[in-house]
């Protein structure tokens, strides 16, 4: 091929007009048998977008003429594996993922992304989790006879535009087949150019291709055995050579005849197996060779012997190549730790300069403290100086305080004289509130107020209660009546359904009298017809005796006795029609009249019945109206106990409450007695007489008012044991009651589950039956379903299965639909299909 009078040369050059079948039988056919065969095979198209890569690769599925590569060569993997023998069997699996942005997208399962490379311990690379499925491309066959496995793998890839790759890695163990996509235009000319120099690079790479195989331990057993042997004899000639070469350096001279033969050298090393087993075997048994035999024989190489070493050169400079990019990696690591090691030094330098300046402040905090200890002593001296204008101070308020008790005497006496007056509207109050509680049907004992100035306390305690009670009995009051008005609604909307329903009952007796008179009337004119027909019949009786009489009479001539018997005849036949008629008559008379019968005992049964349901629902309401008034008056019975029980807990609650701060508040004035008495004795050791006269005074007083409290409280508290002992002997009735109904509440409840629990079933069973129909109908969906693409059983060589064909295989490979391929849509795809042979 020639461009701007360069030439460039390919194995096939294929023009504009060439078909698919050509392209593939020339650049693609002949890697199937080697991939079946063991080896890895590789095809890949190259070129600049939209010159036609995918259309090679892929071409029109579906299309016998425009189908690409991938659907012909997965129909000839197929036609070979039919071809081949019986003994074989083959395992076929694909993957099928794109490489675009460095990122790896798994196309049969497209939630899978941006998966990695690994290499497994072989050094072959493989997309870690991309999904395999069997389809149409081979990845693994066996050999029955003698277990010999061979694995190869076919590359099918369609590449992303030359103008977006920078190189390609085509060597390695596999036959390649590089399809190069130039494009024609004179616009596309520099990257065709492009496009021709890299197909001319990668055509300089050579593969070395080795059998994936497996060999059997047996195998492996006579290779060593073999490879044992040629090692002895090469160890023998090692010696022979070295001999040799022992003579030759002590420059003696060896004899031609002596010398040994390179050639039968050279046929001892000539492989028997694969290049690489012979090397690894030959390294593990015989070990290295001397260095200097080696140069001796290096200029007497074979070619075989002579790629060898090529690829152990090639190997080590890839070695060294790793190693210095090794080197780089180090050095760059160092350099990295240099620049932490600067940063730490700086840091260092910071945190001293930080440690001078922590220094020179605490000196200067320690000045100021020096000096702040100076400033604290004039400040104690000073207060030394108010300690004493404060005592100052103190006396002259003692004297204050005395002015005030004297204040505070006149005030008690007003105090007392408001308690009286207090004391007498107080006893008002109590009147008017058991006013109150009589006309209310309250039964609490008449309250009793005194006149004592000292007992006012309890006095208002015990009204705090009574007014509390009062209260409590007046919401109680007006709780029943709204409970009382609601019973009331619900029991005169029952009374007028019962009576809707009598009503009801009253109107079909009353239309059931209307049909029964209806019948009697009917009966009645059925009577008259009945007496109407016998009427007729005995005047057809008579005429009849008539007619009989005129032919006695007239028995004088022939024809007259002829005439009269004609006549006879005709009234014989007209007595016997009247007859029949008649007769059929009277028997649909009596027909009807049995039924009629039948219909009044029926409607009179009918009524008899109604009238005893009547009877029976009029029973029925008198009863549950009697039920309905002995529970409403129970109900209100236990509502009025419940109630009487709860005002006597929240009483007594309240009782307990006021007990507590009383006696909380005696402790209180007893702490405070005691303090200020110690304190007083403290003080007061050298005070006047009348100081204590004063305070014993005062001491009295306190202990009076803390008596009267305290008797206060005993009375409150045995008023509150004898309500307890009133209510506990009320509880064991109200508990009984609250058995009853929780009784009846739990009969309820169980009713209520059992309902539940019904519903529960019969929506069990309804859902089992819903999913039944949907598995039914999933199972027929299935069964509708023509034979999906994938293989689920090992295919064996020479047995051709009819469900499987070209096309099905191809339309198995194709990412969506049986839609022609857009080169646009399809680029940059990569289609990897593995092969594992076994023979």
């Amino acid at each position: 091929m020639e461009l701007e009078g360069k030439v460039y040369l390919f194995d096939k050059v294929f023009k504009p007009n060439a078909t698919q079948e050509k392209v593939y039988s020339e650049a693609a056919k002949s890697i199937v048998s080697d991939v079946l065969a063991g080896y890895n095979g590789t095809i890949f198209a190259y070129g600049q977008t939209s010159s036609g890569k995918t259309h090679t690769m892929e071409g029109v599925i579906g299309d016998p003429h425009k189908q690409g590569i991938i659907p012909r060569i997965v129909n000839d993997i197929f036609n070979h594996i039919y071809a081949m023998e019986e003994n074989l069997e083959f395992h076929i699996k694909v993957s099928y993922f794109e490489i675009y942005m460095d990122k790896i997208r798994d196309l049969l399962d497209v939630s899978k992304v941006n998966l990695s490379v690994h290499e497994d311990k072989n050094r072959v690379p493989y997309v870690k989790g991309a999904t395999e499925r069997f389809v149409s491309s081979p990845e693994e066959q066996e050999n029955l006879e003698n277990q010999k496995k061979l694995s190869g793998k076919l590359y099918l890839v369609d590449l992303a535009g030359s103008e977006k790759v920078s190189k390609t890695g085509a060597e390695g163990n596999a036959r390649t087949t590089i399809v190069i996509c130039c494009s024609p235009a004179s616009f596309n000319e520099s990257e065709t150019k492009s496009t021709l120099e890299f197909g001319k690079r990668a055509k300089t790479v050579k593969n070395v291709v080795t059998v994936n195989e497996e060999l059997t331990a047996e195998e492996w057993k006579r290779r060593y055995e073999k490879e044992k042997e040629k090692v002895a004899r090469l160890k023998g000639k090692v010696e022979v050579l070295e001999a040799e070469l022992n003579r030759w350096r002590s420059g003696e001279t060896v004899k031609a005849e002596e010398q040994v033969n390179l050639n039968d050298i050279n046929e001892a090393i000539t492989p028997i197996a694969g290049k690489g087993l012979e090397e690894s075997v030959v390294e593990n048994v015989a070990g290295p060779m001397p260095a200097t035999p080696a140069l001796m024989i290096g200029s007497t190489l074979g070619l075989e012997e002579r790629q060898k070493l090529e690829l152990e050169r090639e190997r080590l400079y890839q070695q060294l190549d790793e190693k210095d990019e090794e080197i780089n990696q180090q050095s760059q690591y160092v350099e990295k730790l240099k620049e932490q090691m600067l940063e730490q030094d700086e840091l260092i330098a910071s945190t001293r300069r930080d440690y001078e300046a922590l220094q020179s402040e605490m000196n200067r905090i320690q000045q100021e403290n020096e000096s702040a200890k100076e400033e604290v002593k004039e400040e104690v001296d000073a207060k030394n100086k108010e300690m004493e204008s404060m005592s100052e101070e103190l006396l002259q308020k003692q004297t204050n305080l005395n002015s005030t008790t004297t204040e505070l005497q006149q005030l008690r006496d007003m105090s007392s004289h408001q308690k009286k007056r207090i004391a007498e509207m107080l006893s008002n109050l109590l009147k008017e509130l058991g006013e109150i509680g009589t006309t209310l049907g309250s039964e609490g004992s008449e309250l009793k107020i005194s006149n004592d100035a000292a007992k006012l306390e309890e006095e208002f305690t015990v009204a705090r209660l009574y007014i509390s009670r009062m209260k409590s009995e007046v919401t109680n009051i007006t709780q029943r009546l709204q409970d009382i008005e609601n019973k009331e609604q619900d029991s005169n909307k029952k009374v007028t359904e019962y009576e809707k329903e009598l009503a009801e009952c009253r109107l079909l007796i009353s239309q059931h009298e209307a049909r029964m008179k209806s019948l009697q009337e009917s009966m009645r004119e059925a009577e008259n017809k009945k007496r109407m027909l016998e009427e007729s019949v005995d005047a057809l009786r008579e005429e009849c005796a008539k007619l009989k009489a005129a032919e006695q009479v007239s028995s004088a001539s022939e024809s007259e006795k002829k005439e009269a018997a004609d006549l006879r005849m005709a009234l014989e036949k007209q007595m016997d029609q009247l007859r029949v008629a008649h007769q059929q008559q009277v028997a649909s008379l009596r027909d009807e009249i049995a039924e009629k019968q039948q219909l009044i005992n029926d409607i009179r049964d009918s009524n008899q019945k109604l009238t005893l349901a009547q009877q029976q629902l009029q029973a029925d309401y008198e009863k549950i109206k009697g039920e309905e008034t002995e529970k409403s008056q129970k109900l209100q019975e236990l509502i009025a106990t419940n109630d009487r029980r709860e005002q006597a807990r929240k009483d007594l609650k309240g009782l307990e409450d006021t007990v507590a701060k009383e006696l909380q508040t005696l402790h209180n004035l007893r702490k405070l007695f005691v303090q200020d008495l110690q304190a007083r004795m403290k003080k007061n050791m050298s005070s006047e007489d009348n100081e204590e006269d004063g305070g014993s005074l005062a001491q009295k007083q306190k202990i009076s008012f803390l008596e009267n409290n305290l008797d206060q409280l005993t009375k409150v508290h045995k008023q509150l044991v004898r309500d307890n002992a009133d209510l506990r002997c009320e509880l064991p009735k109200l508990e009984k009651r609250l058995r009853l109904t929780m009784d009846r509440v739990k009969a309820l409840e169980t009713a209520l589950k059992d309902a539940k629990e019904g519903a529960m079933r019969d929506r069990k069973r309804y859902q089992f039956e819903v999913d039944r129909i949907k598995e039914a109908v999933r199972q027929k969906n299935l069964a509708r379903r023509g034979p999906a693409a994938t293989i689920a059983k090992p295919i064996r060589s020479g047995q051709h299965h009819a469900g499987i064909t070209g096309a099905t295989m191809g339309a198995s490979i194709r990412p969506q639909g049986n839609n022609p391929v857009d080169d646009t849509t399809q680029k940059r795809r990569s289609i990897l299909v593995g092969g594992k042979g076994i023979i």
